[in-house]
């Protein structure tokens, strides 16, 4: 829910009122994401749409709009501990290319983090450059030192 409110509104109703906001759109019959399954349970969640979903993504100044170019974005990973550093980030950004492809996406967008030594649990949410080199994404534009803009273009355009 974070790129989905404003700040203020995502505070307001931190923990149980955005589970609450979230279900809601589930229940919408939106989708607002991908799970991925290891033994018929999920153990990693990543948050894909039209760049619109994400209206918190305009109000900032290193992750704002390159070009008027329709995006789907890709801005939220989580991996259940006993599953991460496993390599499951570049598979599921690969599904979620495939699903955004399969929905009209022409480019699918992500703003991941340059790994240093090693991140904590929570600082690699947005994933990782390598992963994202790996699935094919290209770097289009930096503003930031650590945080890229990159692009996967559907079909190779």
């Amino acid at each position: 829910m974070w790129w989905r409110l404003t700040r203020s509104q995502f505070g307001q109703q931190v923990g149980e009122k955005n589970k609450e906001a979230l279900k809601a759109i589930v229940d919408s019959g939106e989708i607002p994401g991908l799970l991925a399954y290891a033994a018929g349970e999920p153990i990693a969640w990543c948050s894909v749409a039209p760049r619109e979903a994400y209206p918190a993504l305009e109000r900032s100044r290193t992750l704002k709009r390159v070009d008027d170019a329709p995006v789907w974005s890709v801005v939220c990973f989580f991996v259940a501990k006993a599953f991460r550093r496993q390599g499951i980030m570049v598979p599921f950004l690969r599904a979620s290319v495939e699903y955004a492809r399969k929905h009209g996406a022409k480019i699918v967008e992500g703003y991941p983090v340059e790994e240093r030594v090693r991140l904590s649990g929570s600082e690699g949410y947005m994933g990782v450059v390598s992963a994202f080199r790996k699935a094919g994404f290209v770097e289009v534009l930096r503003r930031s030192e650590t945080r890229p803009v990159m692009r996967y273009l559907v079909g190779g355009q």
